[in-house]
């Protein structure tokens, strides 16, 4: 029987860590953290200021929904963080072999960008925000998804997770 993954998505400072780590907890899934997947050369480019590229992305990406598959055919369900910033990026990851639903964690700018700033040990700087921003392509019609506003606290988006899933 197929899994399930729940993609927890989002720019970076969104907190995708800090939600997908409880909404394991809650559903006692296997977690996977997407960073995590990256390339030393996309970590090293993203440490230094420098934007990924689509073509950056896409390799990392297939990784992803490779083990999201790998997961599903051994039964497991699954909560992955990744940005999945792209239509075309979630196109990629529905490809899986798993059910594949979305949590878009969106917020104000300004919240971000403060989390952001507090944020220590992560190679992603904010200066990177903007970027990211730009290139976000909310969910749309069509797309198996939930967009939750992280000005609720970390429990009460979960609740809302977990009512979405059932």
């Amino acid at each position: 029987m197929a899994g399930t993954c729940v993609v927890v998505m989002g720019v970076s400072g969104s907190g995708k860590s800090t939600i997908a780590e409880r909404l394991t907890a809650r559903l006692g899934w296997t977690f996977a953290e997407g960073d995590e997947f990256h390339s030393e050369a996309n970590v090293a480019k993203m440490r230094s200021g420098i934007p990924l590229t689509d073509a950056d992305r896409e390799p990392w990406l297939r990784t992803l929904r490779d083990w999201m598959s790998a997961e599903s055919d051994a039964g497991r369900s699954t909560v992955v963080t990744c940005s999945a910033l792209r239509h075309h990026y979630r196109d990629v990851l529905r490809g899986s072999r798993a059910r594949v639903r979305f949590v878009h964690l969106d917020g104000d700018r300004d919240l971000i960008a403060e989390r952001l700033g507090h944020r220590k040990g992560h190679f992603m700087p904010p200066a990177l925000l903007d970027s990211q921003l730009a290139a976000l392509e909310p969910l749309v019609a069509g797309e198996d998804g939930l967009t939750v506003d992280i000005a609720a606290t970390p429990d009460e988006i979960v609740s809302r997770i977990v009512a979405f899933l059932d």
